[in-house]
């Protein structure tokens, strides 16, 4: 490889590596962005039995919050990671930082899956676990950027989209290899013992991951790319400086967050991650369906990443990046409709003949969900009851109307003739039965096909945007900054207007009222991201990436 690396001379020179090269230099990537996924993926699911072991269990609800906040932190963590890495990889060279990460990632995957128990160490425990989740998150900061960098600066324009796609098939790829793992620790113990001590084994289990990743890491050379700009002496004083202290570089930062990453992060975890949760608690599947059934829709799914990729290079990655946006936008709402009418048909068809009302004061945002259900004062408890209600009837996938309260009733429940006063959850349970709405889905009547058919679509429609994004980020900054300023612009993105999509599309079902309310925010996301994108981002397609910025 040092050969070819030598034989790139001249400024926009494509790099000249074998085919089997390029799969050494593809291989090494993924795995450590595949490791990212895998972490998050991991942590998410299993976040709940996490919360029963490492924290008090004075209050189950705030334990379990408190484990997620753990995971919230690693995603805010992430753009300071972005910051400190990407200089160094602008400093240092790309193959030394992103070896590094993946041994900070990997490392504290593998030790999370140690930590003691609060009933064995106390406040310890968690105090433990937060620093690793600050650790993660630094890390996965700077490895993203050094692998898509470190693959599109050795590849040759022509498949820079192609090969970088293997990278952003990792995203589907991690989710997959965690629910293997997680289905087969659990058919291998009984639930308790899963509860008390299997959760660890697919963190442990990572260090095989993590062993072959610095192996392979160690092998590689520097990319091409900063080797010459080194030899000629080009490289970037202080890229921090000039990625944010100049404004031509810092327009392309904005540009590149409020233009695609924004919104290719409310697709993504809109359609890979939210959907679980739609799955499970909208639809009313069980767990094993749900994972079986995302399990077969992504795999499927799965090569659209590398489809759009190679597309890319062929007819150029703005529009087709700007197309997924909007297709996304105005296709998700339907297709969770889709998955409801497939998953759960007794559901539906009660919703639509049978409407739910719940009778309650909402003026002065009496009746608000959120931090403001544990307020004080007037409305307290009246505030109590109501957002009970609410979580009930949200919690079983249940869509519902405000109507006006009923004398003497704080709050009160009707659906098909029947009257629930104040919140009965015996009753309205009882009530919802009689009026056709089913307690859980009925796994007979599932439609399974339909179901992966609309996974699969899923996967295609955050491929488009996903899929190209990677090499597109490459063509539109300069090498000599490159790293810093690729990163951060990914991981507000994806770590912050992607990541709270699950949060806040919850927040906002059970807010309004209605089960698909959730998909308001990344659709918003979607369509400003899509419209400024179309006016203001450049075409990049095959550009010579260690010349100048577009400007």
């Amino acid at each position: 490889m040092e050969a070819n690396v030598a034989a790139v001379g001249r400024i926009g020179d494509a790099p000249t590596l074998s085919r089997k090269e390029e799969r050494q230099v593809v291989v090494a990537s993924t795995l450590g962005t595949l490791f990212e996924w895998y972490d998050f993926f991991i942590y998410g699911t299993l976040a709940v039995f996490m919360s029963q072991v490492l924290f008090p269990q004075d209050n189950p609800t705030v334990a379990l919050l408190a484990a997620l906040g753990a995971l919230a932190v690693g995603f805010i963590i992430r753009p300071l990671g972005a910051v400190m890495f990407g200089y160094l990889g602008d400093k240092w060279g790309r193959k030394y930082t992103f070896l590094i990460t993946v041994v900070m990632m990997g490392g504290a995957t593998v030790l999370i899956g140690c930590l003691p128990t609060y009933e064995s160490a106390g406040h310890l425990s968690w105090i433990l676990l937060l620093t690793l989740r600050v650790v993660q998150g630094l890390a996965v900061g700077g490895e993203y950027g050094g692998a898509v960098i470190y693959v599109a600066e050795h590849c040759e324009p022509k498949r820079r989209g192609l090969l970088t796609g293997w990278i952003q098939i990792t995203s589907s790829a991690g989710l997959i290899l965690s629910l293997v793992v997680i289905l087969c620790t659990q058919a291998a113990m009984s639930a308790e013992d899963f509860r008390q001590w299997g959760w660890r084994l697919p963190f442990i289990l990572s260090i095989v991951m993590l062993a072959i990743s610095i192996y392979v890491r160690a092998k590689l050379h520097e990319s091409p790319v900063f080797t010459r700009m080194k030899q000629q002496n080009r490289l970037s004083k202080n890229p921090i400086k000039e990625t944010f202290g100049q404004w031509s570089s810092l327009r392309l930062v904005v540009l590149a967050l409020i233009g695609v990453t924004a919104g290719q992060g409310a697709t993504y975890f809109t359609g890979q991650f939210y959907v679980m949760i739609f799955l499970q608690q909208a639809v009313q599947l069980d767990q094993t369906s749900v994972y079986t059934l995302i399990l077969i829709g992504f795999i499927i799914g799965a090569p659209t990443f590398v489809l759009f990729g190679w597309l890319s290079d062929r007819i150029g990655r703005k529009w087709i990046m700007m197309a997924g946006l909007f297709i996304a936008a105005i296709g998700y709402h339907s297709m969770f409709e889709v998955l409801l009418k497939a998953g759960n048909p007794a559901l539906a068809q009660a919703m639509q003949s049978t409407p739910v009302r719940v009778h309650a004061d909402t003026s002065g945002g009496a009746c608000d969900f959120g931090l403001q259900a544990a307020m004080v004062g007037s409305h307290a408890d009246h505030k109590k009851v109501c957002v009970q209600a609410k979580k009930f009837l949200v919690g079983k996938g249940i869509n519902f109307e405000y109507a006006a309260p009923l004398p003497g009733q704080t709050i009160a429940m009707s659906v098909g003739g029947v009257t629930v006063n104040g919140f009965d959850r015996a009753g309205y349970a009882k009530a919802l039965s009689a009026a056709g709405y089913p307690d859980r889905a009925d796994p007979a009547r599932v439609d399974r096909a339909t179901i992966i058919l609309i996974l699969v679509l899923m996967t295609a429609v955050v491929a488009m945007v996903y899929g190209p994004v990677a090499s597109y980020l490459v063509e539109l900054f300069p090498a000599r900054i490159r790293y810093t300023a690729l990163s951060f612009p990914y991981h507000i993105g994806a770590g912050i207007f992607g990541g709270i999509v699950p949060f806040t599309a919850t927040y906002l079902a059970q807010a309004s009222g209605n089960i698909f309310g959730g998909l308001m925010y990344p659709v918003v996301v979607m369509v400003v991201v899509g419209i400024i994108g179309s006016l203001f981002l450049p075409n990049t397609r095959a550009k010579a990436i260690d010349e100048d910025p577009i400007h």
